[in-house]
């Protein structure tokens, strides 16, 4: 299996300002990647940008209902091109399924599934190679009662990179599934619905985010929940 060699690819990162895309968008640009990061608070991006480096870019984006071919072109515009899309966005909710709204269900299916699946199938269009990742999550092997529609796009996420993997082989394009188990990246305290269980340590997110690198360098098209563990 071919390695990537990292330096000068152009990277869009998705949740760009959350705990875990933040430092993929540093181990990418510390390999010598340039960087976009994409999220919805324009201050929060603008502030990682700073942190990262002055090479860095971003722009807000919204997977519940922004265009994603819009992110694709603008990726393509601030970094001269684009070689990598990873997608480290999404929202919990917490409770049981007959408790959730229909709001609170279509928000967690748009930014977990459907708004993923449309930037990925926006950026196969601009992409000859490179590479495609989703952070999908142990809950896509594991499901968790109390989390039964967030478990659920999850894992319809994971089996639909797994599926475009094959798709775009071809294309020379690696797509990639990542399912690290519970991470310390502060979403289990920011549900839109619900309030979290007692958890577990997380895992360092940092050390996640190092590992899917890694994997992207190493050609790998899925990293399990156990491929996470020392």
């Amino acid at each position: 299996m071919a390695t990537i060699d990292l330096t000068g690819k152009k990277v869009l990162i998705l949740g760009g300002s959350g705990q875990l895309g933040r430092r993929l968008a540093a181990e990418f640009y510390r390999r010598g990647s340039k960087v976009m990061l994409a999220g919805r608070s324009s201050s929060d991006l603008e502030q990682e940008a700073r942190q990262l480096g002055p090479e860095v870019v971003y722009s807000s984006f919204d997977l519940r209902d922004d265009n994603p071919g819009w992110i694709i072109d603008e990726s393509v515009r601030l970094l001269g091109g684009l070689d990598g899309v990873v997608n480290a966005a999404g929202i919990v909710a917490f409770g049981p399924l007959e408790e959730l709204t229909d709001g609170v269900l279509n928000d967690l299916v748009a930014v977990n599934f459907t708004g993923p699946l449309r930037v990925m199938r926006a950026a196969s269009h601009r992409m000859d190679d490179g590479f495609l990742v989703n952070l999908t999550g142990v809950v896509a092997e594991q499901p968790v009662g109390g989390m039964t529609a967030y478990s659920a796009v999850k894992a319809a996420l994971s089996m639909a990179t797994r599926a475009l993997a094959r798709e775009l082989r071809p294309k020379g394009i690696l797509v990639l599934d990542a399912r690290p188990p519970h991470t310390e990246t502060g979403l289990a305290g920011r549900p839109v619905q619900g309030v979290a269980p007692p958890l577990p340590l997380g895992l360092d997110p940092d050390v996640v985010a190092a590992r899917v690198v890694e994997a992207v360098v190493a050609g790998r098209r899925e990293l399990a929940a156990a491929d996470f563990t020392p």
